[in-house]
């Protein structure tokens, strides 16, 4: 029966048209060509070339739609696509994997088009798509008893936090920023749990193909737990108190942990392969932001807007695209080895966001400091679209579903 049952499944996927086989397959593609609509557009309202028709001002739009628009997608694709694997159950697929990735797409236009046909019905789509998401999630996480469910746990969050930005547009609630903070904030622990699961794994499982017995990344300890905790208590309390002395203590306390805790993974030692390294490399990003963002509170010097974007063009743009990279490769077929182009994505991406982060520092015109780092960094994006594409819009390699 069970093979009768894997049988129709496969045959079910084989039937359908191959963007819709895989939750990764929409997803991915569709939020790295939003990332780039949004750098574009953001880069041109930024010079005054165009007026963007939002009821979002011009930076809480861009800000909202890489945060809630580029990595709400992401997180679908690597949540769709992950709980398969947990679970056992099938993967989201067809009419109602297009109905979704649909409705994500309807969303991202209302909230652009938002001064013309209304902030509420960007809000309900927005907001809508990640109930919907959560509901998927947990359907099936429960159906399978599987210990993931915090996971739907953390959506239901980011969509309250998605609501929380909204109000402010609507002027129903003036929380000065608690909603996007607290939106950077559940993204940035997702970065830490994940990454200190799969990063490690990686990292060790290279090696080991390389014959390394000693050296390896540390096991999972109670300093990773301690790192998390102190890294989840700053975070929150930066989301509703950003200005706080303490919290930012709390930011380069936690900063220093997770310099410490990459410290462990032997990131220097696999190297050899960009695959695991960006992965140390995007991970990275986390201590830097947060001290940063520690430094920014306790003294002007230090731009509160580089502690951010090494937060969000560096560890949220580096570890998606890196995690984005590795799992279309594994799921269309391809070898988990990086070519040239992939290499040239991860390049793109490091080197856009280290501009950016040190753009209000460069002795140079800060426009075109901007302009330059957003091709940098949108330039990642256009280089995954046209090498990774066509792998997500076509079938496996290996003739599997």
């Amino acid at each position: 029966m069970d093979m009768k049952v894997e049988r129709s499944r496969h045959d079910r996927l084989m039937g359908l048209p191959p963007l819709l086989r895989g939750g990764f397959r929409p997803f991915f593609l569709g939020g790295a060509v939003w990332a780039l609509v949004v750098v574009a557009l953001w880069v041109c309202a930024l010079s005054g070339a165009v007026t963007l028709p939002t009821a979002f001002d011009p930076l809480a739009w861009h800000r909202h739609e890489m945060l809630f628009g580029y990595l709400g997608a992401v997180i679908a694709g690597f949540l769709l696509t992950a709980i398969p694997n947990w679970t056992g159950r099938p993967p989201l697929a067809g009419a109602p994997l297009a109905a979704l990735a649909v409705l994500w797409l309807a969303a991202r236009f209302a909230i652009l088009f938002s001064a013309t046909i209304g902030s509420s019905i960007a809000l309900a789509l927005d907001v809508g798509f990640l109930l919907v998401l959560a509901a998927v999630a947990g359907r099936e996480i429960v159906a399978a008893k599987n210990r993931n469910v915090p996971i739907v746990i953390v959506i239901l969050l980011f969509a309250a936090a998605s609501a929380l930005d909204h109000t402010e547009t609507l002027g129903l609630a003036s929380t000065t920023g608690a909603g996007w903070r607290a939106g950077f904030a559940l993204v940035l622990m997702l970065i830490g749990l994940i990454g200190g699961r799969i990063i490690p794994a990686f990292t060790r499982n290279w090696l080991m193909k390389q014959g390394r017995k000693h050296g390896l990344p540390a096991q999972p300890s109670r300093f990773d737990i301690g790192s998390l905790a102190l890294t989840a208590l700053a975070l929150g309390g930066w989301t509703f108190a950003p200005d706080a002395r303490l919290v930012a203590i709390l930011l380069l306390g936690a900063g220093l942990l997770q310099a410490v805790r990459l410290s462990r993974w032997s990131g220097l030692s696999a190297a050899r392969d960009p695959l695991v390294l960006i992965l140390h490399i995007a991970y990275a990003w986390l201590p830097i932001g947060l001290l940063l963002l520690g430094a920014s509170i306790l003294s002007p010097a230090v731009p509160a807007t580089s502690a951010l974007h090494a937060l969000a063009a560096g560890a949220m743009a580096s570890m998606t695209l890196a995690v984005m990279t590795r799992a279309t490769r594994g799921h269309t077929g391809y070898p988990l080895t990086a070519d040239r182009w992939t290499v040239l994505i991860y390049s793109l991406v490091t080197f856009g966001a280290a501009v950016r982060v040190g753009s209000p520092l460069i002795p140079f015109d800060y426009m075109r400091v901007i302009e330059l780092a957003g091709t940098l960094w949108g330039g990642a994006f256009l280089v995954f679209v046209l090498a990774y594409g066509p792998k997500l819009i076509g079938p496996r390699r290996d003739g599997q579903p």
